[in-house]
Parts: structure tokens; sequence; C-alpha cells
């Protein structure tokens, strides 16, 4: 077993600095869980933690139900994998991937055994007597993995393994390093600031901000039920769409558009509440004229930029906002961005058959079942807690 439990985790800094707020989690047996956010979130410092090459200043981690909080690296049989991929130079393929097992005093034949099985399934046994320089990026972070792999670890860390690699080459790795995890059901905390990475690879993701764990949940949930402002933007390509918005009985006043408030939200509403902010992912604005356009609501723009992207079209239009109540100091408190004064930019995904022109008139149509309601002081989402 190696489930990992981290219970209240925190780390402070001699300077007062606290990288990480008490945080507590439990990783799964043999899932391949994914840590998020940007630059300085305390995810790379997390990670850090669980191999120990840092020691918490206060909570306990625990993998397979044993306490490892003050063991060394050594001892927690994890192995760990940078964006760099610290080969050595000087020594061949089988020679980088045999050096873990031969500091572990290993027979002689256990070890070429070990490292033909694992390179035949990351497909390098035709490279074995390569120096690294010979090696494409691709295959040397290939030989990194591994040289994790043959010690057999309870767990795997990588710490942004394909930060180094090309876009293409980027995702043929991804779909390798998932098929592996699925073949060798290893624990396995994968960190990226990358979302598209993130949604792909991982079963569960934890989304950090500030050194904040801001939601759990599997891709899915993260994209459909963000907990707040920041996962809402953070999760997804383009970002979802946020608006100011107003309540007024039963009728919701967006920018753009007035229409009844949706059934799923009504209830989500605080009583006495008036000013939300209104959430709306570009997929769930479309042409008026197409597919999309029928039960929703249609209003009219003039595309500023129009992006052609082969089977989807990226429309972004400006709407008119003026004071937008809270949306506007939650975007600069969040970094949300899209702000333009008293406009806000908006994106609509659409099909290829749009007839969308930058600086032509054209009605599109919004789906209100798309539509999600955030608190204009907390950024929370109307009804996480209860979804």
């Amino acid at each position: 077993m190696a489930e990992i439990a981290l219970e209240n985790i925190t780390k402070r800094y001699a300077d007062g600095t606290e990288a990480l707020r008490p945080t507590s989690l439990t990783i799964a047996d043999g899932e391949l869980f994914v840590l998020v956010g940007p630059s300085g979130c305390g995810k790379s410092t997390l990670l850090k933690l669980i191999v120990g090459l840092e020691r918490p200043s206060d909570g306990a981690i625990r993998v397979g139900g044993q306490d490892v909080t003050q063991r060394d690296p050594k001892d927690r049989n994890m192995a760990m994998v940078f964006q760099s991929y610290a080969l050595y130079p000087h020594m061949t393929v089988r020679e980088n991937m045999a050096f873990p097992l031969r500091l572990a005093k290993l027979p002689a034949p256990d070890i070429d055994a070990r490292v033909e099985q694992v390179a035949a399934l990351l497909e390098l046994d035709g490279l074995l007597e390569r120096r690294p320089a010979a090696l494409s990026g691709g295959q040397r972070q290939r030989v990194a993995m591994g040289r994790a792999i043959v010690r057999k670890p309870a767990v795997f860390l990588l710490d942004e393994p394909l930060s180094n690699l090309d876009a293409k080459l980027r995702g043929q790795m991804r779909n390798e390093l998932a098929r592996l995890q699925r073949q060798l059901r290893t624990t396995t905390i994968y960190v990226t600031h990358d979302q598209t990475e993130a949604m792909t690879l991982g079963q569960r993701i934890a989304v950090l901000r500030g050194g904040a764990v801001q939601q759990v949940g599997s891709p899915r949930e993260l994209y459909q039920r963000p907990a707040n402002l920041f996962v809402a933007r953070f999760v997804g390509s383009p970002a979802m769409n946020l608006l100011p918005a107003r309540i007024d009985g039963e009728r919701l006043m967006l920018p753009m558009a007035e229409l009844p408030l949706p059934e799923p939200l009504r209830g989500l509403v605080p009583q006495g509440t008036r000013e939300v902010i209104a959430g709306i992912r570009p997929e769930h604005i479309g042409d008026a004229d197409g597919p999309a356009g029928s039960g929703g609501v249609t209003f009219h723009v003039r595309p500023e930029l129009v992006e052609w992207l082969g089977a989807d079209v990226h429309v972004h239009f400006d709407v008119e906002a003026p004071g937008s109540g809270g949306l506007g100091a939650l975007q600069r408190e969040l970094d949300l961005g899209a702000e333009h004064g008293d406009r806000l930019r908006l994106i609509a995904r659409v099909g290829a058959n749009t007839p969308a022109r930058e600086g032509e008139d054209m009605a599109l149509t919004l789906d209100p079942a798309g539509l999600l309601l955030f608190d204009t002081t907390t950024g929370e989402r109307l009804g996480a807690h209860a979804a």
C-alpha cells in the first residue's frame, strides 16, 4: 500500500514567509494525482515535503499508514524525476539506468534484468549503449523515467518533467506517462503549472494558489463546478468569461442581455443578494443561427478578433460594463485579466461555419444552462459547498 496522507502540513521559513498553509490531502494507492497552479503557489514545496527534501513546520506525512515526516529521502522508498533530466553525460543509457541499483548493491544479474525490462517498457532497448548527448529530448526524458522505474519505488514524484520539450513532444510524452502509470499502477504525484497537462493526465487534481489548496477534484469537477473564481479562470482554455450581473426578483441582468434566472440557480442565491458575478464558458456562447442558438438568449456584438483554429473559431468581443461592482476588485486581486476600463473582453467558441468577421456586426446566443454565479466578496461559487 502506498496511500499518502498529508495531515495539516505547513511550511514556514525563517524570515516568516509561509510557503504552504495548513494542507490536508489523501492520495489513493495507485492514483495519478496532479498538483497545479501558477509559479510560487507552493506546489513544488509540497512535493519536496513529501519526498523529504524539506521538513514541514507542522503536521504529519504518512505513506501506507506509516509516519515518514522525519525520515530522510533515501528511507521513504520514493523516486523523483525533475524538470532537468539530470543524466550523467559520461555514462551510457544502460549505466544511467543501472546507477541507483548499483548504489543499492543489487547483484549484477538482477541489475541487468531490471534495466533490460524497463528499457523494453520505455522503448529504449535499442539505445542502451548511447550516451545522453546522442539522444533527443524525449529520449532523455524516458531515460530519466527509466532510472526511477528500475528502483520499483512505492511512489513516483514528477516535478514538471515535460517543461523542456516542444509542444508536440509534450503531447506524446503525456500519453506515454499516462500509459506507463496505468501499467505500473504506482502512486504518482505530478507537478505542473500547465492546466492542460493537469487536465489530460490527472485522475484527480489539486489547484493551489498562494500556498493554499483552492479545490481538489476530477478534471470534470474542476471544469464544470469550480469552487471559486480563481479555479474558474485557471482551469479551461480559453478561460471562463466573467461579467458583473444583477438579480432583480427572478430575472438575471447581464451587461448584454436579460434573462430569467435559471431554475438550478434559484435556490443557490442567498436571500437579499442583488449583485453577483456570472461565469460562462466560451462554448456556451454560440452563433445565433447555429445549433446552439435555440433556447438561448440572443445579443449582438461586433467582433474585435476572430481566431480560426480549424474545427473551432474563437470570437473575441467587448461588452459595456460600467460600474462593474465587485468584479474589477476581484480581477485585480486574483489577476483575472480581461478588464478594459468600463468594457469587458469576452470569448465565444463557435463552429467553423460561423459568419463572424472582425468589425462586422453579428448575433450570438448565450445558453443559460452554462451559467454559474459567484459571490462578489469572497469569489466563491454560489452552491459550491452544496455541490
